[in-house]
């Protein structure tokens, strides 16, 4: 099972490494506009109970840019399964199904690491200050296993490339301005916020917060994002065999 585990991985690795350079430094872009429109400039005008909004603002960026790396890494499967048809290669070597997914799952959570750590580098740079501690890297990683699983499960459902791009229309954009990566929820109306606090990057967003500046933080957010990541392995692992039948 590791070894078949570790296949898929090493494969997706082979990958990275040969444009890691082009990866790092495409991933720098989106983070730098943040921190320059919302940390220097619309920052300096907002007031926040503690800190600054900078340090208010990286751990937001990180779990929005954690999602969206690590939904994105995975999509290509779509392609394989859609166009390529060189899905059919790993249905037909023998590789267990659930050693594919989660090699598959833990090549994205890399990459969304590796975003995450250009991040955490550049907020330093500008003054952040957050303390990420071994608590913290594990919440980090869980977002980006959710997400990562989300991106899978799309790659299995979908059938059309149009498709494919209305989950980042529907589902990735609304959670990425609303679940309280630039602002508080408690801003928003009960209901609303109600139905914010069920997805899974609101917690990632109040535990990095809390966590990287020293506050005390629920477990019930950790619990909750424990069992996303479990069931949405075992809903990855039915869809992946469901090809199979």
């Amino acid at each position: 099972m590791l070894y078949d585990i570790w296949t898929v991985f090493w494969r997706d690795g082979i990958v990275l490494r040969r444009r890691l350079s082009r990866f790092i430094l495409s991933r720098m872009v989106a983070p730098l506009l943040y921190l320059v429109a919302f940390g220097w400039g619309l920052g300096r005008s907002i007031q926040v109970d503690s800190g600054t909004y900078l340090d208010f603002l990286v751990p937001g960026i990180l779990a929005l840019n954690s999602m969206n790396i690590s939904f994105n890494s995975i999509t290509p499967v779509h392609a394989e399964r859609i166009y390529h048809k060189s899905l059919e290669e790993y249905l037909l070597a023998p590789i267990r199904p659930d050693a594919f997914v989660i090699g598959k799952v833990l090549a994205a959570v890399l990459r969304g690491l590796i975003s995450s750590t250009v991040i955490v580098v550049l907020a330093w740079l500008f003054g952040a200050h957050f303390t990420p501690g071994p608590l913290f890297l594990a919440v980090l990683t869980l977002n980006c296993v959710i997400f990562a699983e989300i991106g899978f499960l799309a790659a299995m459902k979908i059938d059309t490339y149009e498709a494919m791009s209305q989950v980042n229309t529907y589902i990735l954009l609304p959670m990425s301005f609303l679940c309280g990566t630039f602002f508080s929820t408690a801003a928003l109306p009960d209901a609303v916020a109600a139905f914010i606090d069920i997805l899974p990057l609101t917690h990632t967003s109040y535990l990095l917060r809390g966590l990287g500046s020293g506050a005390d933080v629920s477990m019930l957010s950790l619990l909750v994002l424990v069992v996303y990541a479990v069931g949405g392995f075992f809903w990855s692992r039915h869809a992946f065999r469901h090809l199979t039948d």
